[in-house]
């Protein structure tokens, strides 16, 4: 992320990074699973994802990379190799893994590499983290029909997931404690404006 974002970022959450405590991780409970997605801004991510119906749980965090126990700064400075990303603990019975990567693809753009709507970098990029063998084999199919339906290369990375680093305390649910902001944040980011034009209206949720 340039800078001048980066300060944007900061100022909005409304705290500086010496005061940041980072949250604690959910796990999973007997009957449920874990998805992981990086779709740039993970304050977009985690509100996209807590709207589906059978999702329990939504961490913003930092995976893919090779820093262990990374800050907002480190991560949004680049060289760690991890993306914002957000971990999701869902209930199987009530929404499948295909159907989450379903929705995932409908508010992200894949068609960019290493940025998502204003955030540039590659602490940016859009992936899939999977966590088994048949996590990957519905995760490329999924992304070949999105190629097929879009036409265009999709720049989407399918990786193995690895450790997640859970964000700052204040990034959890941001869009709830700071509703204003977050929406500033996220129109002027245009990230909705370019969800409609590559999928429709139906597609988009803020």
């Amino acid at each position: 992320m340039p800078r001048l974002l980066l300060s944007l970022a900061l100022l909005l959450a409304g705290l500086g990074v010496a005061s940041a405590q980072m949250a604690k991780l959910p796990q999973p409970m007997a009957g449920q699973a874990v998805a992981t997605f990086a779709g740039g801004c993970f304050w977009c991510v985690e509100s996209d994802f807590d709207k589906v119906p059978g999702v329990i749980s939504t961490t913003s965090g930092y995976t893919g990379g090779t820093v262990a126990n990374p800050d907002y700064e480190q991560v949004s400075g680049g060289g760690t190799g991890h993306a914002e990303s957000v971990q999701v603990i869902y209930d199987p019975s009530k929404v499948t893994y295909a159907q989450l990567l379903d929705y995932f693809w409908h508010h992200i753009d894949p068609t960019v590499k290493d940025r998502q709507f204003c955030d540039y970098g590659h602490q940016y990029r859009t992936a899939i983290f999977v966590h088994n063998a048949e996590e990957r084999t519905l995760a490329e199919e999924s992304k070949k029909k999105v190629e097929a339906e879009l036409k265009k290369p999709i720049y989407t990375e399918i990786d193995n997931a690895g450790p997640f680093y859970p964000a700052e305390e204040y990034h959890q649910d941001f869009y709830v404690k700071n509703p204003t902001k977050y929406k500033f944040y996220r129109w002027n980011c245009g990230r909705d404006q370019r969800i409609e034009q590559l999928w429709g209206t139906h597609k988009g949720n803020s």
